[in-house]
């Protein structure tokens, strides 16, 4: 899993390796971490580059990218 922005700045780190099913099991783990739990509220989630929700399922090996809300102009 990767953290990018306030998701990085909010775990501390930029990867992590974590086990889950779905995208939704994945944030509610995430969502135990204080720092990232409001984050991870309001986060967009990419597996292996293609938008997912919390249904989808994470096959062995995917790459999650875990990106807060962007501002910009």
């Amino acid at each position: 899993m990767r953290f990018w922005a306030g998701a990085q700045r909010a775990a501390g780190m930029a990867e992590d390796t974590v086990t889950a099913e779905t995208i939704g099991e994945l944030r509610a783990m995430l969502a135990e971490r204080a720092k990232l739990a409001p984050v991870c509220a309001v986060a967009s989630f990419l597996v292996d580059g293609d938008p997912a929700s919390d249904t989808t399922t994470l096959p062995a090996g995917a790459t999650v990218d875990v990106l807060p809300p962007f501002a910009g102009g």
